[in-house]
């Protein structure tokens, strides 16, 4: 049931149904409202007491998901079940800025700042986020060498191995603080974003690439660092890594975020990849 709370709040957050209203007009208002309503009442359903939203996975990381979907949908700061919520994520709000319990400190501190910035009515949130904002940067790594495969990725904690899904978020918090396109922490996370494709060429010049066959390329993985491990079950025959969904779609989206153009040959990559694979 958790693993369905995290994967609704998500779909909110993404924001499918309102991107299906804009992309079909004729979308009946009360549909529309009949699916968020449903959406909010399962979610409200789940909440703990104390505004929480299974805290045992990850401390506030989930809550923090979840505040931004539903403000995302329509509700509102001073929305019972909203205004709980962010009274919990207050409560985690560091000295050094970020937003997070014992670990985490990465996607907990990125999702809450996604979550404030939805919630930032009359500049509630300005030096919450700005705070937190300057802690993600200090995650990254954007001080090692350009031809360090690390190089602009962020992990859950510090200087913890880097992924993409965590280099998503980080890209999605800086875009939510306020932070232009050319932001070079943006640009960092782009070069790293563009490891994780299984696209060899000037953006990616690893093995893993190169290797990848005809139902992988254009796709994206959740870790590269993977390839090195024989024992990984994302490793193909050849010696290269499995595309996954999610990561694709992460890897697109963060392509756009950053100002990569819908016709680049990698953009046109990852397209080509989902539209093979979508069911």
């Amino acid at each position: 049931m958790d693993r369905l709370l995290a994967l609704c709040s998500f779909a909110i957050s993404v924001g499918i149904v309102s991107t299906a209203t804009a992309a079909n007009p004729k979308a009946a208002p009360a549909d529309v409202k009949a699916v968020t309503d449903k959406a909010y009442n399962f979610l409200k359903s789940r909440q703990s007491a104390d505004g929480s939203f299974a805290a045992k996975f990850g401390g506030p990381g989930i809550t923090a998901l979840t505040t931004a979907a539903l403000l995302k949908s329509g509700h509102g700061p001073d929305d019972p079940v909203v205004a709980k919520a962010l009274k919990y994520l207050e409560s985690f709000i560091k000295p050094d800025g970020g937003v997070y319990d014992r670990g985490l400190a990465n996607y907990s501190t990125c999702v809450a700042i996604m979550a404030f910035a939805e919630a930032n009515e009359g500049g509630k949130y300005d030096a919450v986020i700005e705070k937190a904002a300057k802690f993600v940067r200090t995650l990254q790594y954007g001080d090692v060498a350009a031809t360090d495969a690390k190089y602009g990725g962020t992990g859950y904690d510090g200087r913890s191995r880097p992924d993409l899904s965590n280099t998503q978020f980080f890209m999605d918090a800086l875009i939510a603080s306020g932070a232009a396109k050319n932001d070079p922490a943006l640009q960092k996370a782009l070069a790293f974003v563009g490891r994780s494709q299984n696209l060899p060429g000037e953006s990616n010049e690893l093995a893993f690439a190169k290797k990848a066959g005809p139902e992988d390329r254009g796709g994206f993985v959740y870790n590269f660092l993977e390839a090195d491990d024989e024992k990984s079950r994302k490793r193909t025959p050849t010696g290269g890594l499995r595309s996954e969904g999610a990561m694709t779609y992460a890897g697109l989206k963060s392509f756009l975020y950053a100002g990569v153009g819908k016709e680049d040959r990698r953009v046109q990559a990852a397209l080509n990849w989902i539209r093979k694979h979508y069911t």
